[in-house]
């Protein structure tokens, strides 16, 4: 996962706390695709769903907020929230 999914190969550069930043953040993605791995076999999603097909999906929603002002949320689909609550996760609002 770390090699494929989240392009990992080679870490270029300049500092040693640009290291450790990266792979900080190379980390936590890793344990975010494991878990979104796990629930989509828990809830049998991969029959219908790849990772990416499951998080193009998600990715359509969209969150603006000017500053001072009530945020705004794009629109949310019936089968955006139905994989919101297969993650375990509450749907945005």
């Amino acid at each position: 996962n770390l090699k494929e999914r989240l392009s990992m190969r080679r870490m270029s550069v300049a500092s040693e706390e640009n290291f450790e930043g990266k792979l900080f953040i190379q980390f936590i993605a890793l344990q975010m695709v494991s878990y979104i791995k796990k629930k989509m076999d828990e809830n049998g999603l991969f029959s219908r769903y790849t990772i990416q097909s499951l998080l193009d999906e998600l990715d359509t929603i969209e969150y603006y907020q000017q500053p001072g002002k009530a945020h705004h949320l794009s629109e949310i689909t019936a089968k955006q929230c139905e994989l919101y609550e297969f993650m375990g996760l509450n749907v945005p609002t």
